[in-house]
């Protein structure tokens, strides 16, 4: 699943605002009237290549087991895993300061650019790579390890390459293994024998915007905007299975990456015959691999009518499936050695194929009838594995290109990937990209509508990097060339001075000396950007306070983790608390808490470059554990924060959770990709530097679609945007 800012915080003015993107239905009718069919009735319909198809219904034996199960579960309490109930920057009153109303601030840019990008110009020989290594080395002697971090890696099998930590996917390999995983526009869950088909394989699911709840209107807000939506969770619409799957049956993972990993359902541990579900964001279809097993494929909102239809193309056998809420599916068998599944309708809850079956299955909701028929077919019997990410820029101009690898029917003249994309991907898509989109849309449970492209890769372009942004207040409303301020009036200098002279005078020893890396750390940048502020009054600024960080002397100190490879607080080992600093040590808000030191060394960097050599490598593993930009450093896992997919970051690390990931900060996102910039700029890294200013735009434009809702925007409800933020 996906929070696309499931938490929302705007103090006193605006309330918690909750999107927690799970699925399922609200109350479904019956359907049709089951009770006149009769067990194997054949009927004849038009497909859309105009062939004959058989279709099964339920046998009138089995038409009464249960009802269909569409109204799922809504959960409305917030999940407070690794969230501590204190005040969030416990800073000390400082004496009021008189300010004169001479200012004023231009307002933000309304919009980013929307239209497609259809040309891309090639790379220029002095572009800049936004991938390159920060470093390879092991942490330094001062940062112990250990191996004994108290969250286990349940059923991962082993890998080379260091395992993600706050991927959309966490859910299969944390506490009990049955919460979903969000891929958009579906979503997956491990059925572990529940609801009407008392299935054991793995359900998905997708939701309509008719299945929604929201919650009570705000009345003190213009609009009375609903409080929350919620798309409910557990809904089992199709489940692949198989015959061989019960009470012993194991949920395992494999080849963890940042933006894929497959899930194993294995008949009990050891055995060699399992189903393979390969996840990557934004999958077409939903793939099974079978090996030497017998396919059943079940529902607990009750099948309606199966189909089987004409072949999309040699060696694929479709069914068409109608449930009991009236939704449509495609099902897609591809056997590796041409063996017909012969799947065949046994009851109302279950189709049965044959026994050891070597090949995949894969499942599509279509809402488009004939013609998203068409889009599928002839999408079916290819499938995603992962996806290569590269990236470059060259003066205010940034593209990023995904490039998927596949599996199945990968031949020459195989079909191309059916992939779906995000609305901030459809405004920057270039190149040949926007002409593959297709009339194909789903909808995603907080990110608005999906759009359905046929191609093996995109490319998209981010036209206006933030280049010019430095330590300076920047104002990007303004011209190229004039939104930095470097200068100020002597009015502003006198109001600057005035506030200084009381805060220089906070004790930043007691302030910064905390049991928290993100207290600490945001205490540390205020007293820098205050330092910047002011530098001509310090002649000598006394950073000492960060040199307790960086020489891994203050209360927590950080330890390297061997065992999810990750730079984190000791805090929870010593005290027990997997909460203790946020959750810090299960690799919650690494980004947050670890951006304040970035952004403090960055000013300290630029005011002092003598300083800088001593404390760079200390400061560069910070970026390492929280946005390590290559897979050629084998100490941390590519970017563990940031999602390249969905454009922002997760805040959310190791705990199980049935709202999945969520952004939690979008402020404190930006200002992350803001620090690693800017340490970047002070260090001389170009790639570094590069990957901030990248980053920053595509937030720019994915906080204005999912998460900052101005007048009129189209991802999120019209009863919902009244509130304005959806996330802190």
């Amino acid at each position: 699943m996906v929070s696309d800012g499931p938490k929302s915080d705007a103090s006193s003015q605006v309330r918690y605002l909750w999107i927690v993107p799970m699925l399922i239905a609200v109350q479904s009718h019956l359907g049709h009237a089951l009770p006149g069919r009769y067990v194997n009735e054949i009927t004849f319909t038009t497909g859309p290549f105009d062939q004959p198809s058989s279709t099964q219904y339920p046998p009138i034996t089995t038409i009464h087991q249960g009802f269909p199960a569409t109204s799922g579960i809504i959960n409305t309490a917030l999940e407070t895993d690794g969230r501590p109930s204190i005040q969030p920057f416990p800073t000390p009153s400082v004496p009021p300061v008189t300010i004169p109303t001479v200012f004023s601030v231009a307002a933000p840019p309304s919009n980013t650019s929307t239209g497609y990008s259809k040309l891309v110009t090639s790379p220029k020989i002095n572009s800049t790579q936004v991938f390159r290594p920060v470093a390879t080395t092991p942490p330094p002697r001062h940062i112990p390890s250990r191996g004994d971090h108290p969250a286990p890696r349940l059923n991962i099998a082993p890998q080379s390459s260091p395992l993600s930590t706050n991927k959309f996917y966490a859910n299969f390999f944390l506490g009990s293994q049955g919460q979903g995983v969000w891929t958009h526009p579906y979503s997956l869950t491990w059925s572990k024998g529940t609801q009407n088909a008392k299935s054991w394989g793995m359900a998905v699911s997708h939701i309509d915007p008719d299945q929604r709840v929201f919650g009570p209107r705000v009345n003190d807000i213009p609009g009375s905007p609903a409080r929350y939506y919620i798309n409910p969770v557990a809904i089992q619409s199709i489940i692949i299975s198989a015959a061989e799957l019960g009470n012993n049956t194991i949920l395992t993972t494999d080849s963890l990456q940042a933006f894929s990993a497959n899930a194993n359902l294995l008949p009990q541990a050891g055995s060699s015959s399992k189903i393979t579900f390969p996840l990557v964001q934004g999958m077409g279809l939903v793939t099974g691999v079978y090996t030497n097993l017998q396919p059943v494929i079940q529902s607990s909102v009750l099948f309606g009518s199966v189909s089987v239809g004409a072949r999309s193309s040699a060696g694929i056998f479709k069914y068409q499936i109608t449930l009991e809420d009236n939704k449509s599916w495609l099902l897609y068998a591809t056997p590796r050695n041409g063996q017909d599944p012969q799947l065949s309708l046994v009851s109302n809850t279950e189709l049965r194929g044959v026994f050891n079956w070597y090949g995949v299955i894969q499942i599509a909701k279509n809402p488009a009838g004939s013609s998203g028929e068409y889009i599928y077919d002839n999408a079916a019997g290819v499938y995603p594995t992962t996806v290569d990410l590269t990236a470059s820029t060259f003066s205010q101009t940034g593209t990023y290109h995904f490039q998927w690898k596949k599996g199945g029917l990968t031949g020459a003249n195989g079909p191309k990937l059916l992939m779906f994309a995000l609305p901030h991907h459809v405004e920057s898509f270039a190149g040949p990209t926007p002409f593959a989109a297709t009339p194909l849309r789903l909808q995603t449970t907080t990110k608005g509508i999906a759009t359905a492209v046929i191609a093996d890769s995109w490319t998209l372009v981010e036209a206006s990097l933030p280049v010019d942004m430095g330590f300076a207040p920047w104002n990007g409303s303004l011209p190229q060339g004039s939104r930095s301020t470097t200068t100020l009036s002597p009015t502003a200098i006198n109001v600057i001075n005035k506030v200084a002279e009381s805060e220089i005078k906070q004790d930043m020893g007691n302030q910064t000396d905390l049991d928290s890396m993100y207290f600490s750390g945001k205490a540390l940048s205020k007293f820098a950007a205050l330092v910047y502020a002011v530098h001509q009054l310090c002649d000598e600024p006394d950073f000492v306070a960060f040199a307790k960080f960086s020489t891994n002397q203050q209360q927590y100190p950080l330890v390297y983790d061997t065992a999810w490879k990750g730079l984190v607080s000791s805090g929870a080992y010593i005290t027990g608390d997997a909460g203790q600093d946020f959750g810090n040590a299960y690799y919650n808000d690494h980004h947050f808490h670890y951006a304040y030191f970035i952004h403090t060394a960055a000013i300290i960097a630029h005011l002092d470059p003598q300083w800088l050599q001593l404390n760079k490598e200390w400061v560069n593993l910070l970026v390492r554990d929280a946005a390590n930009p290559s897979p050629s450093d084998q100490y941390f896992p590519f970017s563990r924060a940031f999602d390249w997919y969905h454009g922002h970051s997760w805040a959310k690390g190791l705990f199980e959770s049935a709202d999945a990931k969520d952004e939690e900060s979008s402020s404190e996102d930006a200002f992350f990709a803001y620090a690693i910039k800017m340490w970047g700029r002070v260090t001389g890294d170009r790639s570094m530097e590069a990957r901030g200013n990248l980053m920053l735009s595509v937030l720019a434009r994915t906080l204005r679609n999912y998460f900052l809702m101005q007048d009129g925007n189209s991802n999120h409800p019209a009863e919902f945007i009244g509130n304005k933020v959806t996330g802190v």
